[in-house]
């Protein structure tokens, strides 16, 4: 009976058990690598900090958890070739006020995600953010040439040109393509408040709903645990933040210290989302705290809290 020599043994041995540590890293690399492009790193730790909120502070808070989806990625008629870039909600109209990156222009939807006409931005490189002041008065930031314009727009408006309006200088971007995005008034407090894409940062601007005064204040935040910044919101009945980000596929909602508050994933199967929103680039709150998106190219979504 022939027998292998104990150094071949121990050769044989080694390599078997080379080969398993070699698999489990391979698992643990795919693990991770799906961990990372579903962006469970982010919503991991919010679900976590999610677990720590009372009851009171939940009824207190807009409390994303409970919004299901009613309208989910309707196209916006005749806008297939844009880019819908931020949305934000006139409560004098009653209706919603989205920009178009790719082909400049502001239109007008219905709370049903229906266009009601499209205003060319004569003048604008790539206007990405937009926010309703009130009394007609809008914001609207261009992110190429960092730039916000307070435009004016009525019943009767059917083109905006840069030339005819008050401009503010947003100063350079530690990434300037990758620079101011996300923009909304408060009205609470007189001020803009105002986002970089990346890295996500905050931002303030006094104003009296009219014309801006003194500059830009970075504001500190801790709660922003999201790979970029697209777009921002705020609820009028508590004040709390909406914070969206399209890299991280994720809303968040801020309170008044800008603590994270609660989150919903935009993923498919989640919320009443059939397919992931693609890119999630816009976000508004009416008074009756009913919730809209837009995605790249053109995709409208309204959300509703569940009772």
């Amino acid at each position: 009976m022939s027998t292998q020599p104990l150094s071949t043994l121990k050769s044989a041995n080694r390599t078997r058990f080379a080969l398993r540590w070699y698999v489990w890293l391979l698992l643990v690399a795919a693990v991770y690598g799906l961990a990372f492009a579903m962006h469970w790193d982010d919503r991991g730790v919010l679900w976590v900090k999610e677990r720590f909120v009372s009851a009171a502070e939940r009824q207190a808070s807009i409390w994303l958890p409970d919004y299901h989806a009613v309208i989910d990625a309707k196209p916006l008629t005749g806008m297939e070739k844009d880019e819908a870039s931020d949305l934000t909600y006139d409560p004098q109209s009653k209706t919603l006020f989205s920009v178009m990156g790719k082909n400049p222009f502001l239109v007008e939807l219905s709370l049903q995600g229906d266009v009601l006409r499209k205003m060319p931005l004569v003048g604008w490189s790539n206007p990405e953010g937009v926010t309703v002041l009130g009394n007609g008065l809008l914001a609207i930031v261009d992110e190429r040439d960092h730039l916000i314009t307070i435009v004016k727009v009525d019943a009767e408006t059917r083109e905006l040109n840069i030339g005819n309006f008050p401009q503010y200088d947003l100063g350079p971007s530690k990434d300037q393509n990758k620079a101011f995005e996300a923009i909304v008034w408060d009205s609470h407090n007189q001020q803009l408040l105002l986002g970089e894409e990346r890295p996500p940062a905050l931002f303030t601007w006094k104003s009296d709903g009219k014309v801006l005064s003194g500059d830009k204040l970075k504001l500190a935040s801790h709660a922003l645990d999201v790979r970029n910044l697209s777009a921002l919101a705020i609820d009028p009945r508590t004040g709390h933040m909406l914070v969206l980000s399209a890299d991280s596929h994720l809303l968040l909602e801020l309170d008044k210290k800008g603590e994270q508050v609660s989150f919903i994933a935009l993923l498919s199967g989640f919320h009443g989302l059939k397919k992931t929103i693609p890119r999630a680039e816009g976000v508004a709150m009416d008074e009756a705290g009913t919730l809209y998106m837009v995605s790249e190219p053109n995709l409208f979504y309204r959300f509703e809290k569940q009772k």
